[in-house]
């Protein structure tokens, strides 16, 4: 995992997300998703890009099933954005780094 993503897990859910003030962007995967790991570069990208301004995660789904069954994950990769511990929106699938960043320049700037 890149330096500037975290592990989301079960155990730090509540104090890595919920708790947190500012943008969070979490991306749900598993290490079997063909699609998840197409989507995982340009996450990685993202975060390196907006180091300071959003903390970014990413959450195995078969390692932490509770969370993505808590937040109705049923297809990965979902990119989840939480903020200040609100969930605001997500995206299922592999989309265009573009559409990502729309998003997170949307809720930076609300």
């Amino acid at each position: 995992m890149a330096e500037d993503i975290l592990e989301a897990t079960s155990s730090n859910w509540d104090s890595e997300v919920i708790k947190v003030k500012g943008l969070v962007m979490i991306d749900f995967w598993a290490a079997w998703c063909g699609p998840c790991r197409m989507i995982s570069s340009t996450v990685e990208e993202l975060a390196k890009e907006y180091t300071g301004k959003i903390k970014v995660m990413k959450l195995n789904t078969d390692e932490n099933s509770e969370i993505a069954t808590r937040y109705k994950i049923m297809g990965i990769p979902t990119v989840m954005f939480f903020k200040d511990g609100t969930k605001l929106d997500q995206i299922v699938g592999v989309v265009p780094k573009q559409q990502l960043k729309a998003k997170i320049e949307s809720f930076l700037n609300t």
